[in-house]
């Protein structure tokens, strides 16, 4: 294409294109430009598109523009994605592009409440945005029909295969209707059981740059800093306290890592919060706001955030790990310089890093710049470790289920010998004229007479010294002859359950 066409030339439907203009948004990006067209005639689209090239209006756009007439109250698109950040995000791109139209949009992901996703389900939201797990939980219901649908999204399909998604996404892909409907398959990278699946769901697809070496966007200014694992936190400090970095997201390489960052990066007096799969789906919506709206300089995230973070004017990635994987680095810097913009993208490699990173330079055809800082002393001690040795992790791990079972293995050794000897502990033996039902002499009146036959209520009367008692209520006159024992009858001098109006009965 020799120029890149204003959205205006699209052929967009007016409330869209509104939408768009009041957005900000006169051109469309070279993924944008090059998929709607094909996209609006009705024809499949596969498009291996890198992340923050602006892909996700790519499939918005010409979908709403086909369902804007239409009847509402029935969800005609379904688009499938890997995680609940991403889910989120498209449903608010959705939301803002169709502020002038009654287009409604849902996103279906876990670690919140079912109900408000199924109203979606049964009032019929015009576009749905899932992760494939939760979506599968409502296929479950009867509620969860998608018979109309007419459209559908697979959204960084190679994510959802790194994340083993591939199995879930194949049994959703069985509950829809089998009719013909419009695909569009959009995925940075296209390994081999991605190219697989395309042919199972596209037919003669528009394909757009599925040769292209995958690779950063030009925007993104790179540079890897050499340095040691144990000071790469103190460099990081360094780095923001400079003012060089107004806003940093920065990736570890596990969990436990972005908590221990986050908290040594708060203790250095900056504002961080961070963002992993062991976090709430709340305590993940509202760190991603806060970073999004300036309440936090730094977020420190995982793998699993790395495609469902768009933050508008975003400046600096800091790979804090080198990436696994040159697909992973690609993933990672491309929260910045999103959209043809620009941005940085700093890599913290430490020795034992080097072949990693070697990967990725070969695979993106270029080699990084290194950089030192001037002032940053690279012999300092560390105050902190960033990470607990895996070893002494294990050894925790081990001492605290040691304590668990001594503790176990003790309750259950109180609890036999409670149990020892027929049951429950016996009971210290009361006097004998002491009695758990009322007579004279205990704990309550009894009218019971001396001696006499037995009551008409009274049943059989048993003898002996502090027996258990029935608490059913007995009125009778006296029982069998007591004596001076200690009798459930009731004698002269005896206690008697049946005698008289008892407190118990």
């Amino acid at each position: 294409m020799t120029a890149t066409p204003s959205f205006s030339s699209l052929q967009l439907h007016p409330s869209l294109q509104k939408g768009l203009k009041e957005l900000g948004f006169a051109r469309p990006t070279p993924i944008q430009a090059e998929a709607i067209p094909p996209a609006l005639e009705g024809r499949d689209v596969l498009a291996c598109a890198m992340t923050g090239s602006g892909k996700t209006y790519a499939f918005l756009l010409p979908i709403l523009h086909h369902i804007m007439d239409k009847p509402r109250g029935i969800t005609r698109a379904l688009v499938i994605t890997p995680t609940r950040e991403l889910a989120a995000q498209i449903v608010e791109s959705l939301n803002d592009v169709t502020v002038h139209t009654p287009l409604t949009g849902a996103a279906v992901f876990g670690g919140v409440g079912m109900g408000p996703q199924e109203h979606a389900f049964r009032s019929g939201a015009d576009v749905i945005v899932a992760t494939p797990g939760r979506l599968l939980d409502h296929f479950r219901m009867p509620y969860a029909k998608l018979d109309q649908l007419e459209y559908l999204v697979l959204d960084e399909a190679d994510r959802m295969l790194d994340m083993g998604f591939l199995p879930e996404i194949k049994k959703v892909l069985r509950h829809l209707p089998q009719k013909k409907r419009q695909t569009l398959f959009f995925s940075a990278t296209m390994p081999a059981p991605i190219a697989a699946l395309t042919k199972d769901l596209l037919t003669n697809p528009f394909t757009l740059n599925l040769q292209r070496q995958s690779a950063p966007a030009v925007g993104i200014t790179q540079a890897v800093y050499p340095v040691s694992q144990d000071l790469k936190s103190g460099l990081l400090v360094a780095l923001l306290k400079r003012g060089d970095m107004p806003q940093a997201l920065v990736f570890t390489r596990t969990k436990h890592r972005a908590n221990r960052l986050a908290a040594q990066l708060v203790a250095a007096g900056i504002k961080a919060e961070r963002i992993h799969g062991n976090r709430s789906q709340a305590q993940r919506t509202q760190a991603l706001a806060g970073f999004k709206d300036g309440a936090y300089q730094v977020l420190v995230a995982t793998d699993i955030a790395a495609r469902g973070i768009d933050v508008e004017a975003l400046g600096h990635v800091v790979n804090f790990d080198v990436p696994l994987a040159a697909e992973d680095y690609i993933h990672r810097v491309g929260r910045t310089a999103r959209a043809e913009a620009t941005g940085e993208a700093f890599t913290f490699v430490s020795p034992d890093e080097e072949g990693d990173l070697k990967q990725i330079e070969r695979a993106i055809k270029k080699t990084l710049p290194r950089v030192t800082v001037p002032d940053f002393d690279y012999s300092a001690k560390p105050q902190t470790k960033l990470e607990v040795p895996l070893a002494e992790r294990i050894a925790e791990i081990r001492k605290k289920k040691a304590e668990d079972r001594a503790r176990a293995a003790a309750k259950v050794e109180r609890r036999s010998a409670a149990q020892s000897g027929g049951g429950r502990p016996a009971a210290p033996a009361r006097k004998p004229s002491e009695s758990r039902g009322p007579s004279t002499g205990s704990r309550g009146p009894s009218a019971g007479g001396s001696g006499g036959s037995g009551g008409a209520s009274g049943g059989a009367p048993k003898s002996g010294a502090a027996g258990r008692v029935r608490r059913g209520p007995h009125r009778g006159q006296g029982g069998n002859s007591g004596g001076g024992g200690n009798s459930r009858g009731g004698g002269a001098g005896g206690s008697s359950r049946g005698g008289g109006d008892s407190p118990y009965a």
